[in-house]
């Protein structure tokens, strides 16, 4: 009995780090931050905006006045620089632009991404 619980600790050690390493964990930190501070200022700039411009034309505005951030959380979240990550980080940043200045003049947003 002695020998099996031995045996089951040392498989479940073993694997221990292989889930969840350290480092994982702080790039997710990261990531959450730099989500939350391209969001952050996408949502000022969608309040800012003039309400008689058209609202995809505000929202590529907003993007680009947020561009530091948006580049901030592509570099957080896309290590090894794959463009599909990068233009779906872009692209998502043009949705939520869109989505905060609709929201901003009290309109629906659309419900997803497409």
């Amino acid at each position: 009995m002695h020998r099996a619980l031995v045996l089951l600790l040392l498989l479940v050690t073993a694997c221990e780090g292989s889930f969840v390493r350290p480092e994982d964990l702080g790039r997710k930190v990261a990531i959450n931050k730099s989500y939350e501070a391209r969001d952050t200022c996408l949502k000022h700039k969608a309040a800012d905006a003039m309400a008689s411009a058209d609202p995809a034309e505000l929202a590529s505005t907003a993007a680009l006045a947020c561009q530091s951030e948006t580049d901030r959380l592509i570099t957080a979240a896309n290590p090894d620089g794959d463009s599909k990550v990068t233009a779906s980080i872009r692209h998502d940043t043009e949705f939520r632009a869109l989505k905060y200045v609709l929201q901003a003049r009290g309109q629906v947003a659309p419900a997803n991404g497409e």
